[in-house]
């Protein structure tokens, strides 16, 4: 069985920085791509930021410029570094992968981190 724990969210102030981190944790192959989403009250989950196995990355225009996603593949992690937040990227954030198991492909969601940013 494969999980991801995240952890790292909170409360912030405006142009206050937060870390997120995912890590997978189980039988684990190999991890395509891995990124960070979010959910706002009464919005769509929407994608942040994401990052394949080779480094390659994308980002929301809203977040580019501000948030840098980096990964470890020896530890089947990733963060999410957030600078200059705003009251508008307070949402849960979720994290997820493309997980090669043992046995299967799975693709995995996080419990979700609540980040807030308010002053």
């Amino acid at each position: 069985q494969v999980q991801l724990v995240e952890s790292g969210g909170g409360f912030v102030q405006p142009g206050g920085s937060l870390r997120l981190s995912c890590a997978a944790q189980g039988s684990i192959r190999s991890i395509n791509a891995m990124g960070w989403y979010r959910q706002a009250p009464g919005k769509q989950r929407e994608l942040v930021a994401a990052i394949i196995a080779i480094g390659g990355t994308r980002y929301a225009d809203s977040v580019k410029g501000r948030f840098t996603i980096s990964r470890d593949n020896a530890k089947n992690t990733v963060w999410l570094q957030m600078n200059d937040l705003k009251p508008e990227d307070t949402a849960v954030y979720y994290c997820h992968a493309e997980v090669h198991g043992m046995d299967r492909y799975q693709e995995l969601w996080g419990q979700g981190t609540l980040v807030t940013v308010s002053s």
